[in-house]
């Protein structure tokens, strides 16, 4: 199985595409994540990445379509996968199709995971993790059992993430609707869209996405 998982930084993403690799044995694409390990590797596609954005320029839609088919023949065509971060535009959907075709896979299900723009800010602004563990916190949603001690490791630094400020989840919000928000009419037209509520319970998330893909 293939699916997209679209949505705003923030709305889960990550979190659902983990879920789907410990219950599904799917795998998640995230092109970042494929490109570091790519210039890592040197592998040719990753050396010309590596070029590119040495010279501080955008990894083109070439390159990036290389490293994507380059994992896919990687995984080979029993692995299910979800797709994160691409596609973000039209042009790259359709490499994409080409890609897919090539191996002699094709797009099951695109979905959406829906949210509240002012709920999703205040669900970003309050993220905190723990400076030593990493473990997660939130303001209001998650505060650590013994104000000020990490409950999984005991400790006493805290951090956020500079980018966790409302007017940059504005301006990422803003962006994705500009730019991805106008590939969903080309999957719509092929019926494959379904949407859920990216605000609901983290578990209710991930039962509604199950419920998709196995098609009830």
């Amino acid at each position: 199985m293939n699916i997209i998982l679209l949505g705003p930084p923030g709305a889960g993403k990550g979190t659902q595409a983990s879920r789907l690799e410990e219950t599904r044995g799917m795998v998640q694409l995230s092109t970042g994540d494929m490109l570091r390990a790519a210039v890592k590797a040197g592998t040719p596609v990753g050396l010309k990445a590596k070029a590119v954005m040495d010279a501080g320029e955008l990894v083109s839609d070439e390159i990036v379509s290389g490293i994507i088919g380059d994992r896919l023949d990687e995984l080979g065509a029993g692995t299910g996968v979800i797709f994160d971060g691409y596609p973000r535009t039209a042009p790259q959907a359709e490499s994409l199709d080409a890609i897919l075709t090539e191996r002699g896979r094709s797009l099951d299900h695109v979905i959406e995971l829906a949210v509240d723009e002012d709920a999703l800010v205040e669900r970003i602004t309050g993220r905190f993790t723990c400076a030593t563990c990493g473990e997660g916190y939130h303001d209001s949603f998650k505060q650590p059992k013994i104000s000020g001690v990490c409950d999984k490791c005991g400790g006493t630094e805290f951090k956020r993430r500079p980018d966790d400020n409302e007017e940059t989840v504005r301006t990422r919000m803003a962006e994705y609707r500009a730019k991805t928000a106008p590939i969903l009419p080309i999957y719509e037209a092929r019926g494959i869209v379904s949407r859920v509520d990216g605000m609901a319970d983290m578990n209710d998330v991930a039962q509604a996405i199950t419920a998709i893909l196995d098609g009830r």
